[in-house]
């Protein structure tokens, strides 16, 4: 597929993406979300709108994500049952699982690498295997999630596509989701406390392999790319799955690389990282992190709160309180979304949910969220009532 030309929205998109990262403000702060397939599926009914409607597009949002192949092994799923209410199947992580089509998210009901000495030997496929960016087929993170799809269009025509009207951002896990995905959770939490340092040289091995698959991204992109998201959960409600030490040891030199390599090539970085990782903060400002989503409400994350702290060393992309966005009440709402918008003044801030918009929140309700932000989100802000000092 040939490259489209960019329109001019999408070139004013990208201009006030940029400044709003610089911590300058453009014309009004930028929205856009992560959708449920389930939410857009309402949407789409309760709008009255066609099968083919999709939110970047009906409401010009101001940037996207892709995804290219990063399954650790480059195959086709392995269908072990299939059913007109479930899928189980086993992926390029040698993962196994159970999709449920009613459900938002599959379940893991096992993994090959299932011990410590098991994970040593494992061996990755090259990271700069060109079927990653260039090759259609099957991969985990993409394919089986809130949906279940097969055969991908090639990950380099999907941002061809996308850039002629979104900023386009690339993407690439860290060490942590993907233990979470190759041997699970609880395993690596066992191991951590059974094995530290052996699991902490297989943690900065994983790394290191998605930093060359981030580079490679890159590189493979031509110059096609807008930006770059880390994709790297460390953390739940309370806080982090393990001391912020053992993290800033083994996990961060991989975030840490892979900030440096997009920013010498002039891309900035989201970091997105759910749960409670104040404790990490300091890190992202000292790696120049660009912003940080999706600062989960529910975990204790407050965007205007970490503004008054942290001012403007770093950026910010989410904390809107999807529960609030769930309720639907038009008062609550509006209070939520005019409130966060403090955190955007001086630019710094991407206006999305806390993480990502679910079945559960109605089509009326991010209609009128957008309307919201839109109105009361151009510079200089007017927040009225709910104007805070920051």
């Amino acid at each position: 597929m040939a490259e489209r030309t960019r329109t001019e929205g999408a070139v004013e998109k990208l201009d006030r993406m940029n400044k709003a990262l610089r911590h300058e403000e453009p014309d009004r702060v930028p929205i856009s979300d992560f959708f449920w397939g389930g939410f857009v599926r309402r949407w789409r009914e309760e709008l009255n709108l066609p099968e083919t409607a999709e939110p970047y597009s009906y409401y010009d949002l101001d940037w996207i994500v892709t995804t290219p192949n990063m399954d650790p092994h480059i195959k086709p799923f392995e269908i072990l049952r299939e059913t007109d209410q479930e899928v189980v199947v086993k992926t390029g992580y040698e993962t196994t699982l159970r999709k449920s089509f009613q459900m938002p998210m599959p379940e893991q009901v096992s993994w090959d690498t299932d011990t410590i000495d098991k994970l040593e030997a494992f061996q990755f496929d090259d990271p700069r295997d060109p079927r990653r960016f260039f090759s259609g087929g099957d991969n985990q993170i993409a394919g089986v999630g809130d949906g279940f799809t097969r055969d991908l269009p090639p990950w380099i025509e999907t941002v061809k596509e996308l850039r002629s009207n979104f900023p386009v951002y690339g993407s690439m896990t860290e060490a942590s989701e993907c233990l979470t995905r190759l041997v699970g959770q609880m395993n690596t939490f066992m191991w951590i406390g059974e094995h530290p340092e052996r699991l902490g040289e297989q943690i900065l091995r994983i790394g290191d392999f998605y930093a060359q698959c981030a580079k490679a991204a890159i590189e493979a992109a031509e110059g096609l790319l807008d930006g770059f998201v880390i994709w790297g959960d460390v953390a739940y409600k309370g806080g982090m799955f393990f001391s912020p030490d053992y993290w800033r040891r083994y996990f961060r030199p991989c975030v840490a690389e892979m900030i440096r390599f997009c920013h010498e090539r002039g891309l900035p970085v989201i970091y997105h990282g759910c749960g409670n990782v104040k404790t990490i903060l300091p890190d992202f400002v000292e790696l120049e992190l660009d912003a940080l989503n999706p600062l989960e409400s529910k975990a204790g994350m407050d965007a205007v709160e970490l503004r008054r702290q942290y001012g403007h060393k770093l950026g910010f992309c989410g904390n809107s309180d999807v529960t609030v966005w769930e309720e639907g009440d038009p008062g609550k709402l509006r209070c939520e979304v005019l409130r966060k918008l403090n955190a955007a003044k001086g630019g710094g801030m991407i206006f999305q949910s806390d993480h990502s918009v679910t079945s559960r929140v109605s089509g009326a309700t991010y209609d009128s969220i957008v309307k919201l932000v839109r109105e009361y989100g151009k510079y200089p802000l007017q927040l009225g009532e709910f104007d805070e000092s920051v």
